[in-house]
C-alpha cells in the first residue's frame, strides 16, 4: 500500500472534512486509479492556507486511508467545489476513513511505500484488505 503526503491543513480537511479532492500538479499514474492509499500529513503548514479545523495541528503521520478515484485537469479549479485549485490537475477521492489516532511516520515527495510497523499502527485501527495492503 502506497501512502502520500500532503500539507497541513489540507491533511486534516481530508481526514475530517468534506475535501475530496487532491490538487496536484503531476497527473495522478494510471496504476494508482482505483487504488486504496494512505493520506500522510506532512512535517510542514501549508503557509498559505486559511482552512480552519479540527486536528489540523499533526504533523509526520497517517491521518486517512482514501480511495483515489480519479484524475482530470481544471483550467477553473470550479469543478471540484471550494477544495479545487485552477491550473492543477484534480485527483478525486472517495471512501475516506479517518484514523482514531493518528500513526507517525516520516513521509516522501511522490507516493510512497510505508514501513512494516507504520502499516501494521494503521491495520489495527482500521480494516484494510490484505491484498490492498501490500
Amino acid at each position: 500500500m502506497k501512502a502520500l503526503t500532503v500539507r497541513q491543513p489540507w491533511a486534516a480537511a481530508i481526514a475530517h472534512q468534506a475535501k475530496r479532492v487532491e490538487n496536484r500538479t503531476w497527473k495522478l499514474p494510471a496504476k494508482h486509479h482505483g487504488t486504496r492509499i494512505l493520506i500522510h500529513a506532512g512535517a510542514q503548514r501549508d503557509q498559505y492556507a486559511q482552512v480552519y479545523g479540527p486536528h489540523r495541528d499533526v504533523y509526520s503521520a497517517i491521518v486517512a486511508v482514501a480511495t483515489v478515484t480519479g484524475c482530470h485537469w481544471s483550467d477553473d479549479g470550479l469543478c471540484c467545489g471550494p477544495w479545487g485549485e485552477e491550473g492543477v490537475y484534480h485527483w478525486t477521492l472517495e471512501d475516506v476513513t479517518a484514523l482514531p489516532a493518528p500513526v507517525p511516520a516520516k513521509g516522501a515527495l511522490n507516493f510512497w511505500t510505508p514501513p512494516d510497523d507504520v502499516l501494521a499502527a494503521v491495520q489495527r485501527q482500521v480494516h484494510i484488505p490484505q491484498e490492498t495492503a501490500r
